[in-house]
């Protein structure tokens, strides 16, 4: 099964997905590690509330190209056999995932970098979108969107 970098609706792919889909690629006979970055829904804000739920929405169409474009530049860095990024979208609970990049790699030290530069860039370059229900400290429950990563 052939996965591309891109975003998913919640559901429809899984880590274990991602993982079998860069060990079937031809050039994996190369690699020697794999490291992984899986980002969750946090339990409360930079300000200390609490957070119930969060919805991410993306502007597909650029996420793609964007995601994409971020993966090909990395996979032509020495000793990088595949990159992988999917970042999911819709409704999310705290603790679920939203996001995984997968960096493979001929040895160790060239996937650490490569794996906090793709995840760096995706966070600043991908138009994806999150909406967080909160409550703050007095209580209220309300609702916004989140331009802070």
């Amino acid at each position: 099964m052939a996965i591309r970098c891109g975003v998913h609706e919640k559901g429809t792919i899984t880590l274990s997905d991602i993982i079998q889909n860069v060990k079937s690629k031809p050039n994996f006979q190369k690699a020697g590690a794999i490291a992984l970055f899986i980002g969750v829904v946090r339990g409360e804000t930079l300000k200390e509330e609490k957070v119930q739920k969060l919805e991410l929405e993306a502007y597909e169409e650029k996420a793609n190209e964007v995601l994409a474009k971020i993966c090909d530049d990395l996979k032509k860095k020495h000793g990088i056999v595949d990159v992988q990024i999917h970042h999911l979208t819709g409704e999310f609970n705290v603790g679920e995932d939203l996001v995984y990049v997968l960096v493979a790699g001929a040895h160790r030290r060239n996937i650490f970098p490569i794996l906090e530069e793709a995840v760096e860039r995706y966070k600043k370059e991908v138009p994806i979108f999150k909406k967080e229900q909160i409550i703050d400290k007095k209580g209220k429950k309300s609702a916004r969107w989140v331009t802070e990563q």
